[in-house]
């Protein structure tokens, strides 16, 4: 199996085309160190790809703190958690795009392929817009349109949709675990960025962006 069934590429933003991760684990560790919750690295790679009140929810219950907050209390938490990440996002510019990405989305854009964002995140288009690729992705999923979170596919099954493609017609690309999951629910062929342990799941892992190549996917397939 080749490339040869292929149209569309579905991209996740954090971790893949810029590290905004290393962003939001900055203003969530903000938000468990102000609620008690001790941070660690198994809590920041838990959090990667998961929606903004299920993070929250995360961190409470790892802290035992889940009855301690009313829903009016949650929703004011994130909304802070959502003002640090902004204030880190303004800071963002075209240097903050990961190795090899610029060049990638050009080839897919140069052979044809149809491109769209599945990012958990509702920032996603401001985020594009820092980094000046806001043209390469005119359709993007919106998360406030679904019921479901990754692990659950519904977000990828929606990617495809928008680019009028069939989930096995795509390709997602992922760096997080529950994000690789959504994408082999959907039925498209999986490619993880990052640690071959963690993203086992994945049909294709390369361990850094500057592989992320059509030539490369198509030998890996």
């Amino acid at each position: 199996m080749g490339l040869e069934k292929i149209k569309g590429f579905i991209f996740d933003l954090d971790g893949v085309i810029s590290n905004t991760s290393v962003l939001h684990s900055k203003a969530w560790k903000q938000i468990a160190e102000k609620v008690g919750t001790p941070w660690d690295d198994k809590l920041a790679e838990d959090l990667k790809g998961v929606d903004r009140m299920d993070s929250l929810n995360l961190i409470l219950n790892r802290g035992n703190l889940q009855g301690k907050y009313s829903e009016e209390d949650k929703l004011a938490l994130a909304q802070e958690k959502n003002d640090n990440y902004l204030n880190l996002v303004d800071q963002m510019s075209p240097n903050d795009i990961l190795p090899g990405v610029k060049d990638f989305l050009d080839s897919l854009k140069d052979n044809g392929y149809l491109i769209s964002l599945a990012s958990a995140s509702k920032n996603a288009p401001t985020v594009l817009e820092k980094l000046k690729l806001s043209d390469y992705f005119e359709k993007v999923v919106n998360p406030a349109e679904l019921s479901k979170g990754k692990p659950d596919p519904e977000i990828y099954v929606k990617g495809a949709e928008i680019l009028g493609l069939t989930p096995e017609e795509c390709i997602g690309i992922e760096d997080a675990e529950v994000g690789i999951a959504a994408i082999n629910g959907a039925g498209e062929i999986s490619v993880g960025i990052g640690d071959a342990e963690i993203l086992k799941d994945a049909n294709i892992v390369f361990s850094n962006t500057k592989y992320l190549t059509l030539d490369h996917i198509e030998k890996a397939l």
